[in-house]
């Protein structure tokens, strides 16, 4: 049976498609170490989960489709702590998680054949969107060798044309954890004025900025509010990824009215829910406070042991829980399925994320992966223990191969 054009041009997630392996390595008794999705294994805010436990009424029915009046206020005072003035109730959609925002976005913004202009290597699931609007992702490289920093406006300048509706920034970044600076920022903007187009920046890793660094959010700029969209998401801050409670924000009116059309047609975000992720607003400053520590913790402490690896090359991340590193292989998904189906080490194995399909360029990063620091530092000893395990064991087979 023929499947549509459109759906046969989808890749599957590198996130989340070696799963099946990791099922099989945990069903032969391996204990897997999963690196390669952003879960945290940090508590969600009881306070949240005292909502859900305590939901107060007796039928769980549709909502406003633009989300609840009470989280959106709530998200407006969470807002000012980051310096962020000036929004409404108004301007706020909630959306089911931050991958509904970048799709409302996008489908809000483009027409078929339309461009997006995005610093790879990127959030891989933002090729998925824009193939459902059938919109085509531009890349502007960033490298490795630079640590991974915003390539010079000129890249961004000359890659736009007739059909570019915007420019797509994650920081800080999912997979690079990159902080884009608020002269970046304010580059990028002046940019997108003159060419009468959008800058869309995805701020869902907000809280977690490191060794001092100041996160600057784009809807701290309200001279170019007409073309700021920004992308939320509760999923990482409150370790409630499986809630889907995200949000599209904009001082730009029509951007809004025009994705509710959207929000009205998938009728309303979840529920109980959103509850919870407005009750977790209310939770003391001291949880973002703690969470963000911990997680500092965790890089300085996995980044260190991964970085003395033989022939490893990675850069220290500002934020976000996740960095992109280049192995000594040619074939980063071809070493994780051998740690997954070949090798374990005193019973362990770990899954990490091959980073190629984070590039839109075709070719670049077969050699990288991205690893989420989002596990206790046991786990994290165990996971930096295999990977340096598993690359000599990989190495040896791949030379053992080779003189058979």
């Amino acid at each position: 049976m023929r499947m549509s054009k459109r759906i046969s041009s989808f890749q599957c997630s590198p996130i989340r498609r070696l799963v099946p392996f990791a099922r099989e390595a945990k069903e032969n008794g391996i204990h897997v170490v999963h690196l390669n999705i952003g879960q945290p294994d940090i508590k969600t805010p009881a306070e949240a989960l005292a909502a859900i436990h305590n939901y107060p009424e007796t039928t769980i029915a549709y909502g406003l489709s633009e989300g609840e009046v009470g989280i959106r206020k709530a998200l407006l005072k969470y807002y000012r702590k980051y310096g962020i003035y000036g929004l409404s109730d108004s301007d706020i959609l909630i959306t089911t998680g931050g991958s509904e925002a970048i799709q409302f976005t996008i489908l809000t913004l483009c027409d078929p054949g339309d461009e997006i202009i995005i610093p790879e290597p990127y959030y891989t699931n933002v090729a998925t969107f824009s193939n459902i609007a059938m919109v085509d992702l531009i890349p502007v490289t960033s490298s490795i060798d630079d640590g991974f920093s915003l390539p010079p406006i000129s890249s961004f300048r000359e890659k736009i044309g007739p059909k570019t509706r915007g420019i797509l920034l994650c920081s800080p970044n999912n997979p690079t954890g990159h902080v884009y600076t608020r002269r970046e920022l304010v580059d990028l903007l002046t940019l997108c004025k003159e060419k009468d187009i959008f800058l869309i920046v995805d701020e869902v890793y907000r809280e977690f900025c490191y060794d001092g660094e100041d996160f600057v959010s784009v809807l701290t700029f309200p001279e170019f509010q007409d073309r700021v969209i920004c992308v939320d998401s509760f999923s990482k801050r409150f370790s409630m990824c499986g809630a889907r409670i995200g949000a599209l924000v904009s001082r730009n009116k029509e951007v809004i009215s025009n994705a509710l059309k959207l929000a009205q047609a998938r009728l309303c975000p979840p529920a109980v829910e959103e509850s919870a992720a407005e009750a977790a607003l209310s939770a003391p400053d001291e949880y973002i406070m703690g969470v963000k520590k911990e997680y500092e913790e965790r890089r300085n402490f996995f980044f260190d042991k991964v970085s003395k690896i033989k022939g490893v090359k990675c850069f220290l991340p500002k934020g976000a829980f996740y960095f992109v590193a280049e192995l000594p292989i040619e074939d980063a998904e071809d070493f994780a399925i051998f740690m997954l189906k070949e090798f374990s080490y005193n019973g362990s194995t770990l899954m990490f994320a091959p980073a190629e399909d984070f590039y839109v360029t075709k070719g670049l990063g077969r050699n990288q992966v991205r690893l989420a620091y989002v596990l206790c530092k046991d786990e994290l000893e165990i996971a930096a223990t295999c990977l340096e395990k598993g690359l000599e064991a990989y190495k040896g087979r791949k030379h053992s191969s080779e003189h058979v």
